[in-house]
């Protein structure tokens, strides 16, 4: 299972019960931060996470709602004994930026950093991969998917009956190949299910346009950010200027990129008493929607 957890959930001015952004996905063994707004690492206390079993962390751009809680995490991190390789991805640009910080909070990093500027598909392994677009804002700014690839699974009930034991031969069985044991041949299809594969998409702060689609298409999940209500006095008019979206736009681009389920996040705080008309208008075009809070948490 893929678990997700929203840290933060505002835009640019946090409120009492929204934090700047912050969104952890786990999956075996890997904790993805993405974004790291002022505060995140006390969210990680609120939480009850451990923000030393991050494995990487993925900045969608260098605005201070989705970078500023960086130096206090980097240094929490040194403090902390943090002994694994922290991985930054981000885009153009992100490593400058990175030893800016550094260097300004003047704090020493006593582990491997490595950061890296991502685009296309920048990180793989058997498991999953994640890729970066750029999209359009006031700055260079990435939209983030991580795709789970479809495995073969051993379906243990069927292997429990069959004896088989466990080592080599598994994962022979695993790799589709029919096997032989104790003089009977075992088909590998039927000792194994197939797992599909899962995306999750997250589209942080951009101007409506047409890279969104394509690079959302067929997400099991869609997080977007909705600033602005394009229903309210002039919501589509301070999107446009501002280079964010509406609740309707992220609503059209879950309807068009065919994806299951929309999240809508980074909310304006003149919203904080009225955001159910942000979900309202949203599911107007697409009924699957939810609206994030703070410590929700997701499993796909």
């Amino acid at each position: 299972m893929i678990n997700i957890t929203f840290l933060g959930t505002a835009a640019h001015i946090p409120t009492i019960k929204k934090n700047h952004s912050a969104i952890l996905l786990n999956y075996q063994g890997e904790n993805i931060l993405i974004d790291c707004g002022e505060g995140t690492q006390r969210q990680f206390r609120y939480a009850k996470l451990n923000p030393c079993k991050i494995t990487r962390i993925l900045i969608s751009h260098s605005h201070s709602d989705h970078i500023l809680g960086l130096p206090g995490l980097l240094s929490t991190l040194s403090l902390s004994g943090y002994n694994k390789t922290l991985y930054i991805y981000g885009p153009k640009g992100i490593k400058e930026k990175i030893k800016e910080i550094i260097k300004t909070f003047n704090f020493k990093v006593e582990y491997n950093l490595q950061v890296e500027e991502a685009q296309g598909k920048f990180f793989e392994t058997k498991e999953f991969f994640i890729e970066a677009k750029l999209m359009e804002h006031k700055t260079n700014c990435n939209a983030y998917s991580f795709v789970k690839k479809e495995q073969i699974r051993i379906d243990k009930s069927k292997l429990k009956k069959s004896q088989i034991p466990q080592g080599p031969i598994i994962s022979q069985i695993k790799e589709g190949k029919n096997i032989t044991y104790n003089g009977k041949k075992y088909l590998a299809k039927n000792l194994t299910y197939k797992e599909n594969a899962k995306k999750i998409t997250i589209i942080m702060d951009t101007l409506f346009n047409d890279k969104i689609v394509p690079f959302a298409k067929n997400s099991d999940l869609l997080i977007c950010e909705a600033t602005f209500l394009a229903n309210s006095k002039d919501g589509k008019q301070l999107a446009k200027e501002h280079l964010h979206m509406t609740a309707e736009q992220a609503a059209k681009v879950a309807k068009e990129s065919k994806s299951k389920k929309l999240i809508l996040t980074h909310i304006s705080q003149r919203y904080e008493n009225k955001s159910s008309e942000l979900l309202k208008e949203s599911k107007k075009i697409f009924k699957n929607t939810k609206l994030a809070e703070d410590f929700d948490k997701i499993q796909i």
